[in-house]
């Protein structure tokens, strides 16, 4: 029997945790990497160091490889589109990938399919988005009277939330903006810029699904993300006192929006959890997903090894949880580069504890890794995870 081999473009972590799930299947990897020192591109045999933002690139990395698919969303459309028309499958493939490469094409689609979102517009310029936050304030520009501008001072509607359309990820790309003079900086970038309402919150929800190509989707458990600083900090999973009924209804919309846009492979819907307790679509991303990483232990199938069989056309696997609660912490960088040193105290004080690094350089504020842990009572399970996380980090010393 000859094994698939399955070809990753991108050479970060989750290429890299997407590997390990493949191993024990037998399933061969190739990757596409911008440099040998990348994370995956240190545990995978077949590495091809190139640009994926060359064309000739990928066509040569895509020989020999049974299917393509992505631990990022910046590969042009276009040449995802060529590798269709030379016959090589493509998961997920441009049509529905697009919808996580561009912020626009994703808003306009997700309305047209009647999925809730914070109200959105295109902008032109920071004058165009102040008369985005005089809109969604109910209150025209015109009432302001003396050529005032809203924000300047003069109310209109601000903070509103700005977004380069294509390009940003962990807070990169995203402006909490109060007034136009503000506005100027997301314009800079000479890509078009989405204009969003700040949408008032109680907290952030993740809804994880995972979709072959026949059609057959899991749904894992909605969770809560906690960001620090516009970057995941802690996931819970389940999402702690959450509606039953909301949290169907979460799991429900990824599985319509996955099916809606043709996804292959996982998704993860970010979603806002309003204070009158709506649920709104934030972001998506058709990968392996920060909010999902707490399934390496705490899941029957966790989203690396259900995203190779979706890929693969495999049949999924169980996304039930193993444990009552499970908390992802990210660690990391700080000013304490040897992380190693560090196992010692936690794995002699959480002997069930589950420590994920990355194989990257130790950089302040760069995820260098994540730690999981489970059990029975959440309180017990967040300090765990918490305290591995900063003693790894170096911020707790004992």
């Amino acid at each position: 029997m000859t094994f698939p081999v399955v070809g990753m473009v991108g050479g970060g972590q989750l290429a890299r945790m997407t590997h390990e799930a493949g191993i024990p299947l037998g399933i061969k990897f190739k990757l596409l990497s911008d440099t040998p020192q990348d994370s995956a591109a240190q545990v995978v045999s077949e590495v091809v160091v190139g640009d994926y933002r060359d064309l000739d690139t990928l066509r040569a990395f895509a020989r020999g490889c049974d299917v393509i698919t992505f631990d990022h969303e910046h590969v042009p459309t276009a040449h995802l589109r060529a590798l269709e028309a030379d016959g090589v499958p493509v998961r997920p493939g441009p049509d529905a990938l697009v919808h996580a490469q561009d912020k626009g094409v994703m808003r306009a689609k997700l309305d047209a399919i009647g999925v809730p979102c914070p109200r959105h517009r295109i902008v032109s310029d920071p004058e165009d988005a102040a008369r985005f936050a005089a809109e969604v304030a109910g209150d025209g520009a015109q009432n302001l009277g003396e050529g005032r501008w809203p924000g300047d001072g003069s109310g209109g509607g601000f903070p509103v939330v700005l977004k380069t359309v294509r390009g940003g990820y962990d807070g990169k790309g995203v402006w909490v903006v109060r007034s136009s003079k503000e506005a100027e900086e997301p314009f800079r970038a000479g890509v078009p810029v989405l204009a969003e309402e700040k949408v008032d919150f109680a907290r952030e929800l993740a809804a994880n699904i995972v979709r072959s190509p026949h059609g057959q989707a899991v749904a894992y458990p909605v969770v809560e993300s906690i960001q620090v600083d516009g970057v995941c900090d802690t996931v819970i999973a389940p999402a702690p006192g959450l509606d039953p009924e909301l949290a169907g209804h979460a799991q429900e919309l990824a599985l319509r929006i996955g099916q809606e846009l043709g996804v292959v492979g996982h998704l993860a819907v970010e979603l806002f959890e309003t204070a009158d307790g709506r649920i709104l679509v934030n972001e998506l991303a058709m990968r392996p997903h920060n909010s999902g990483h707490w399934t390496q232990d705490g899941a029957i199938t966790s989203q690396f090894a259900n995203h190779v069989r979706a890929v693969l056309d495999l049949p999924l696997g169980d996304p039930r949880p193993r444990a009552r609660w499970t908390v992802m912490a990210n660690v990391l960088g700080g000013d304490y580069p040897d992380m190693y040193s560090a196992y010692l105290h936690c794995m002699a004080r959480d002997p069930q504890l589950k420590i994920h690094m990355y194989g990257k350089d130790v950089k302040p504020g760069r995820k260098v890794g994540h730690v999981n842990t489970y059990g029975d009572d959440l309180a017990e399970v967040r300090e765990r995870a918490a305290h591995a996380a900063g003693y790894l980090r170096g911020t707790i010393t004992e």
